[in-house]
């Protein structure tokens, strides 16, 4: 399969997607979105992953996302697998006219994630999961929720039987992406519950390994819904 990526900011890649495409026999091709590239069409790809990027663009979008959401727009009518991770789950939402809107808290670090029991992909009960943010999302119509942490009840969704995938968390994030992300951006601002210091983020690479498999587990679920 060949997939595309919609990246939207320097500090917000593929990360360990790019690996686990790879890995996996798949290509792809990341279209940098906020450098100037035009969103690609919907037929020359298989798959759509639209990755995370600065909240900012939520409320003063870019001239360039005008295409970028007619693109989500195509995927959703059509039958094609399509991702979002932060920003790209919001935009998503959006589509699916749920609201979007600050929370009460903002979240950074690793969190617990349960999963709810309408959740259509086999992931553990419980698991830790990296988060970044401070915006959220309400449960689309017809979509199915994913799970959720202490501080936002709901931490993805699931739409048209898993085949459309938004998540707040990240699965994908590595020990370097988030060095990188934490040398180069603020954290969301507010209320500082369940904020964690980049010391504390950093300290033990294992919880990054710990995603990988999470991450394996997701993207093998979800390209199965492809025709």
């Amino acid at each position: 399969m060949h997939i595309h990526l919609l990246q939207h900011g320097p500090y917000h890649g593929p990360a360990r997607l790019a690996d686990w495409l790879s890995s996996m026999g798949h290509s792809y091709t990341v279209f940098y979105l906020d450098d100037g590239e035009l969103a690609p069409p919907p037929g020359d790809s298989d798959a759509l992953i639209v990755l995370d990027g600065d909240e900012a663009l939520l409320t003063r979008p870019p001239g360039w996302q005008r295409a970028e959401r007619k693109l989500i727009e195509r995927y959703l009518d059509g039958q094609k697998p399509l991702l979002g991770i932060g920003l790209g789950a919001h935009l998503i939402a959006e589509a699916l006219g749920a609201t979007v809107a600050a929370g009460t808290f903002p979240e950074t670090g690793f969190h617990t994630l349960t999963l709810a029991d309408s959740a259509p992909f086999d992931l553990p009960a419980q698991f830790d999961a990296f988060m970044w943010h401070r915006t959220v999302f309400s449960l689309p119509d017809d979509a199915a929720a994913l799970g959720g942490s202490a501080a936002a009840p709901l931490q993805g969704f699931t739409w048209d039987a898993g085949r459309i995938i938004g998540l707040l968390c990240h699965l994908e994030v590595t020990r370097e992406s988030v060095a990188t992300l934490l040398e180069n951006q603020p954290p969301p601002a507010g209320l500082d519950d369940f904020i964690q210091p980049a010391a504390k983020i950093l300290a033990s690479a294992e919880r990054f390994d710990r995603l990988a498999p999470l991450l394996d587990r997701l993207l093998s679920q979800w390209l199965r819904t492809a025709p």
